[in-house]
C-alpha cells in the first residue's frame, strides 16, 4: 500500500516536471532558454517517472530496462544541450541581451 502510493507520487511529480517542461519549451522566447527548458526539468521529471515505474515493478526482469533508459538519458541530455548550445552561437542565433559576455569569442569556437 505504501510503495503504491510512494511510486504515484513519484510518476505524479516526474510528469509534472516534463509538463512544465513543455510549456517552457513553448513559452520562452530564445533558443537557450528553449534548451534549458528541455533538458534539466525534462531530464529530472523522467527519472522520477522510472523509478517510480521501478518500484512499481517489484523486481520484475524490466526494471533493468528502465535503469539502462534513465542512465542512457542522464548521460546524452547534457552532451546534446552543449552541441545545440554551440550551433546556436556559431550560427549566431542568440538574441542581443540574451548573453552578457561572451566567453567564447576569445576562443574563436
Amino acid at each position: 500500500m505504501i510503495v503504491d502510493i510512494i511510486a504515484a507520487v513519484l510518476i505524479l511529480t516526474g510528469s509534472l516536471l516534463a509538463f512544465t517542461a513543455a510549456i517552457g519549451i513553448v513559452r520562452f522566447p530564445d533558443t537557450l532558454s528553449r534548451m534549458h527548458a528541455a533538458t534539466k526539468p525534462q531530464t529530472f521529471g523522467m527519472i522520477l517517472v522510472l523509478i517510480g515505474a521501478f518500484i512499481k515493478l517489484e523486481g520484475h526482469p524490466d526494471g533493468g530496462m528502465l535503469v539502462l533508459t534513465g542512465l542512457f538519458t542522464l548521460i546524452t541530455a547534457p552532451v546534446v544541450a552543449q552541441r545545440v548550445g554551440r550551433l546556436v552561437y556559431r550560427e549566431q542565433a542568440l538574441g542581443e541581451k540574451v548573453v552578457d559576455e561572451d566567453d567564447l569569442a576569445a576562443r574563436n569556437c
